[in-house]
């Protein structure tokens, strides 16, 4: 953040849940408050009206932030850093575009909740091999439902990542974290931000799935065009299909039919173009 947002905020270190008690006292605005704060903000650069906006979201990040607790992490530095996320979503946001500042702030705080996930997941001792790793960034996604792996389950999915039924009953473990009420509590000034009302698709979520999007957004800087012009025909069309087209990408599969190769052949090619389009990136950069 810039010093133009850089007013006091509560901090989560120290005392959890004097933090909780204290950021749970800060009043719930009222749609017509929100847009009017965040006009203020907006066209009169108040930072007052931005501190106000900030404070009365914070509950929202400490929700955020407990889905994460399964990754191992202190709880207060999640919602430090989710916090730093909605500081941005409060600076970015439009009160013209017609959608509540939750809505749109929920973005920002997981995507800063998520870097730090990703840039410290090593530290936290769960994933110290690379089929560990492959475990913690798919397991997720392989679970039915949210009830707890049978032991077929269980050993299905060690068979699949080649990991021991130890390794994934204690991940999922991990991943269980303690549970936070998706309906809200039958109070009524805490009932807009239940999590029933902004809970989305899981998979954009995931890690892996993070990484993706920040590899997809590292490929679309400065120095692009020159990278994919040192491709080939084919690979270049792989990708734009994988990473840079603006819809739906391809799945492998699709461009395997297209090219009438396996798909793992195309995750070769892939990997091969990315690499090239890496050291290319370095040089324009350098």
């Amino acid at each position: 953040m810039n010093a133009a947002m850089s007013f006091p905020v509560p901090s989560a270190v120290g005392s959890l849940e004097g933090y909780i008690q204290t950021v749970n006292r800060f009043p719930i605005l009222s749609q017509e408050e929100e847009l009017a704060l965040a006009r203020r903000f907006k066209t009169e650069d108040d930072l007052g009206a931005a501190r106000e906006l900030v404070l009365s979201h914070l509950r929202v990040v400490v929700s955020v932030a407990r889905g994460y607790a399964g990754y191992g992490l202190p709880q207060a530095d999640l919602i430090q850093e989710g916090n730093i996320g909605l500081m941005k979503a409060v600076k970015r946001y439009d009160p013209d575009r017609g959608v509540r500042l939750v809505s749109f702030a929920l973005h920002w705080i997981r995507a800063e909740i998520h870097e730090f996930v990703v840039r410290n997941w090593r530290m936290v001792k769960i994933a110290t091999t690379k089929a560990q790793r492959k475990l913690f960034f798919n397991l997720r996604s392989m679970k039915q439902g949210l009830e707890p792996l049978k032991p077929q389950q269980i050993s299905e999915i060690a068979q699949q990542l080649n990991v021991s039924k130890h390794d994934v009953v204690e991940m999922e473990a991990r991943f269980a974290g303690h549970e936070v009420a998706l309906e809200p509590s039958g109070n009524d000034d805490s009932e807009s931000y239940a999590p029933i009302h902004y809970l989305a698709d899981n998979e954009e979520y995931e890690p892996s799935y993070i990484l993706e999007t920040a590899e997809r957004e590292r490929l679309q800087t400065s120095g692009l065009e020159n990278a994919l012009g040192g491709l080939d025909e084919r690979s270049r069309r792989i990708i734009e299909a994988r990473w840079l087209h603006e819809g739906e990408t391809m799945t492998l599969h699709e461009l395997a039919d297209e090219f009438k190769v396996s798909a793992e052949r195309i995750r070769q090619i892939e990997q091969k173009a990315l690499g090239k389009m890496h050291s290319a990136l370095a040089l324009s950069a350098a």
